[in-house]
C-alpha cells in the first residue's frame, strides 16, 4: 500500500509579494528551498494563516538569503503582503517505509524569513 506523507514544510512565513501579472507558482528563497530539502518545480500546498485560504501550485527559485516569498498569478489572489502562510509538499511511499520517515521542517523567522 502507498501513502502520502508530509515531505517538506516550512512553517510560518511572511508573504513578501504577490505578483499577478507573473504566470504562476511561488517563488521561495532558495536558502529555504534546500533547508526544507524543496526543488523547482515540484507542487506545493500552502495554507494562509491570516485567511485560511488553502491552494496549491509550484516552487521556483527565489534569491538566496533574500527572505522572498512571492505568491504569483491566480495565486496572489489568496494572500496579502505580510499574511503568513505555512509550505508544504508530500511524498507518496510505501506504508511501512512512511512510518519510520522524518519529514524536512523548518521554523524561519517569521520577521524576515531567515533562518538564523
Amino acid at each position: 500500500m502507498q501513502i502520502q506523507v508530509v515531505k517538506s514544510k516550512i512553517h510560518r512565513v511572511k508573504v513578501t509579494g504577490a505578483d499577478l501579472n507573473y504566470i504562476g507558482s511561488i517563488t521561495i528563497d532558495e536558502t529555504l528551498m534546500e533547508a526544507s530539502n524543496l526543488i523547482e518545480g515540484e507542487k506545493v500546498s500552502i495554507v494562509n494563516i491570516n485567511n485560511g485560504e488553502r491552494f496549491e501550485t509550484y516552487a521556483i527559485k527565489g534569491p538566496k538569503n533574500s527572505g522572498e516569498i512571492t505568491l504569483n498569478g491566480p495565486a496572489a489572489r489568496k494572500v496579502h503582503k505580510g499574511d503568513i502562510v505555512i509550505i508544504m509538499s508530500y511524498a507518496l511511499m510505501d506504508f511501512e517505509e512512511a512510518k519510520t520517515f522524518k519529514p524536512w521542517l523548518v521554523f524561519p523567522n517569521e520577521n524576515d524569513n531567515s533562518l538564523t
